[in-house]
C-alpha cells in the first residue's frame, strides 16, 4: 500500500460484519446510529476535558493543591488504559449493540459516583471507574460506524463519531465548566451521567441489532499485540498527544493565574479550543480517507510548532485564543489513528481499536503529569508549552520510524 491510497482492505471479519450491517442498514436510518453513537463520545468528551477546567474547583472544594487534583485526571486516563483491552478482550463476542449499551450504562452510574464523591480518595476511585468504559466504547462505537459505509469513507464515519467528543469541547465542557462555577463542581460532572442515559437509550432505539461474535475469541484478539505496526502507531498517540494534554490539562490555571483574565474568559477559550478540534476532526478524517499517514505527520508536526510558540503568548489573551484553536485543530489526529489501527489490526480489530484510546490516555495522563512537574518546579504554568512540544516531537519520530518500517517490510 502506498500512503496515497484511500485506504486498506478490511479484514475478512470486519467486512462481514460490514455485510451483515448493510441489510439492516437499509431498514435503518444509518446517520441516527452515528448521531447516537457520537452522544457517547459527546458525554465522554464533557467529562474528559470539563475535569481539566474544573481543576481549580474542585480541588479548592475537596481541599487540596491543583497540583495533587491533576491525580484526578491521571486517575481516569488510567482506567481508560486498564479498562479498554481487558472489556475489548473478554466481551469480544458480545453483540456490539449490547456491549456500547452496556459501557455507557457503566458510565453514566460512575459520572454519578463522581459527582458525589465525599472526598479526594473516593474521587479517585470513582474517576477510575468512570475511565474503564472510554476506551472499549469508542473501539466498539468505531466499528459498527465503519460497518455502516463503503471502505473508503471508513475515516468520515468514525470522525463523525469522534465528532462529538470535539463538539462537546464546543459545548458540553463549557456548559459543564459554568456548571461548576455557579452551581458547584459537582454538577460539572452529574450532568455527564445526565448524557451518558441519554447515549444508552439513543443506541437502544437506533442502532441495528446484531449477532454475537462467536468466532472473535479473547486469544485472536490479544493477537495485536504481536504486531510491530499497532505498537508504533498507539507510540504515536500515546507520546504525541501528549502534548495537547499537557497545555490543555493546565489552561484554566494559566489563564487565570498568568494571563490575569477574569472567569468569564475560561469558558470561552474553551468553547474556542474545541471549535479547533471540531474543524481538526473534519479535516482529519478528509485526509485520512485520502493520504492517511501524511496526514498524522502534519497534524504532528503542527502540533509541535504551535506548543513551541505557547508560552511566548500566554501575556496576551487575544493571541493566545488565537493559538488555542490551533492547537485544537491538530486534535484530529485522534481519527486518523483509529482508522491506521484498523489497516494493521488484521482480526483483533476490536482490541486495537479501543487500544486507540488507552493510547490517547496514556497522553492524556503522561502531559499533565510532565507538565505538572515543570510547574511545580517553578517554571510555572507556561512551561507547559515546552512539555507539549517536546511530546509532539516524541510523537512524530514514532511517526517516521512507523512509516519507515511499514515501508521496508512492504505493508
Amino acid at each position: 500500500m502506498t500512503d496515497s491510497s484511500p485506504a486498506m482492505v478490511l479484514d475478512a471479519p470486519v467486512l462481514a460484519d460490514a455485510e451483515t450491517s448493510a441489510t439492516s442498514a437499509d431498514t435503518t436510518n444509518f446517520k441516527l446510529v452515528l448521531l447516537a453513537l457520537a452522544m457517547g463520545g459527546f458525554a465522554i468528551g464533557t467529562t474528559e476535558f470539563a475535569a481539566m477546567s474544573l481543576l481549580p474547583y474542585f480541588s479548592a472544594g475537596l481541599g487540596i493543591d491543583e497540583p495533587t487534583a491533576g491525580h484526578v485526571i491521571s486517575a481516569y486516563a488510567l482506567g481508560v488504559v486498564v479498562g479498554a483491552p481487558i472489556l475489548a478482550v473478554f466481551f469480544a463476542r458480545m453483540s456490539r449493540r449490547t456491549l456500547a449499551m452496556g459501557l455507557m450504562a457503566v458510565f453514566a452510574v460512575a459520572n454519578v459516583l463522581s459527582a458525589l464523591s465525599p472526598s479526594y480518595h473516593w474521587m479517585l476511585l470513582f474517576r477510575f471507574m468512570s475511565g474503564l468504559p472510554h476506551g472499549a466504547y469508542f473501539g466498539v462505537a468505531a466499528l459498527m460506524a465503519a460497518s455502516l459505509v463503503p471502505v473508503n469513507r471508513r475515516a468520515w464515519a468514525v470522525g463523525r463519531v469522534m465528532l462529538g467528543l470535539s463538539i462537546a469541547t464546543v459545548i458540553g465542557v463549557p456548559f459543564a465548566t459554568w456548571l461548576g462555577q455557579n452551581l458547584g463542581w459537582r454538577w460539572g460532572f452529574g450532568v455527564t451521567g445526565i448524557l451518558a442515559t441519554l447515549t444508552f437509550l439513543m443506541i437502544m432505539a437506533f442502532a441495528p441489532k446484531d449477532p454475537p461474535r462467536p468466532g472473535a475469541t479473547p486469544l485472536r484478539e490479544l493477537a495485536a499485540l504481536k504486531n510491530r505496526q499497532v505498537w508504533l502507531t498507539l507510540g504515536i498517540g500515546a507520546v504525541g498527544f501528549g502534548g495537547l494534554f499537557a497545555v490543555y490539562s493546565y489552561i484554566a490555571s494559566t489563564l487565570l493565574e498568568v494571563t490575569g483574565v477574569a472567569p468569564y474568559w475560561v469558558p470561552v477559550v474553551l468553547t474556542v479550543f474545541g471549535a479547533g478540534m471540531t474543524c481538526g476532526t473534519l479535516i482529519g478524517s478528509w485526509g485520512a480517507d485520502r493520504a492517511l499517514m501524511p496526514t498524522a505527520g502534519i497534524l504532528l508536526l503542527s502540533n509541535a510548532i504551535f506548543l513551541a510558540i505557547f508560552p511566548f503568548v500566554v501575556m496576551n489573551v487575544w493571541i493566545l485564543t488565537a493559538l488555542v484553536f490551533l492547537i485544537g485543530c491538530t486534535g484530529g489526529l485522534g481519527t486518523v489513528l483509529q482508522t491506521r489501527l484498523m489497516d494493521v489490526a488484521q482480526d483483533a480489530q476490536t482490541l486495537a481499536a479501543a487500544l486507540n484510546h488507552s493510547a490517547f490516555n496514556v497522553a492524556n495522563a503522561l502531559g499533565p503529569w510532565l507538565a505538572g512537574l515543570s510547574i511545580a518546579a517553578g517554571y510555572g504554568f507556561a512551561s507547559s508549552g515546552y512539555v507539549g512540544c517536546a511530546l509532539a516531537l516524541g510523537g512524530l519520530i514514532i511517526w517516521a520510524i512507523a512509516l519507515w518500517d511499514a515501508r521496508r517490510s512492504g505493508t
